[in-house]
């Protein structure tokens, strides 16, 4: 399933965490954002806690880049999930993001907000 702003979570269908890896799959290379972000465009706005969740155990699988989604501010706040402490910070630099002190530079420029790409 894609992710679209209409199939928004519902407890009754228990597809957030579904709908989670599928924004995080659109995530362009060399571009991040944030779980508030990702939970306020599946409707969730106070769901960033839930995102992390959900991608608690994702962080190993090829086909969910989440190490392109870092906290509100662009620092990298789930790199101990990842396999080794630099896996998160070496993928992002692999796709041109400047990670400095673990937190993305030029947040602006790199943040790719769901809700804006994705309407």
């Amino acid at each position: 399933m894609t992710a679209k702003k209409e199939e928004k979570y519902s407890p009754a269908t228990n597809d957030f965490f579904g709908n989670v890896y599928d924004v995080v799959r659109l995530i362009p290379k060399g571009r991040v954002t944030s779980y508030g972000a990702i939970a306020a465009y599946l409707g969730s706005k106070r769901g960033a806690r839930m995102v992390g969740w959900a991608l608690g155990n994702s962080y190993t699988q090829q086909d969910v880049p989440a190490h392109r989604v870092v906290n509100r501010n662009g620092l990298l706040s789930a790199k101990h999930q990842f396999e080794t402490p630099t896996a998160m910070q070496e993928r992002l630099e692999s796709e041109g993001v400047e990670v400095k002190d673990d937190k993305v530079q030029d947040w602006n420029n790199k943040f790719w907000d769901p809700e804006k790409e994705l309407s």
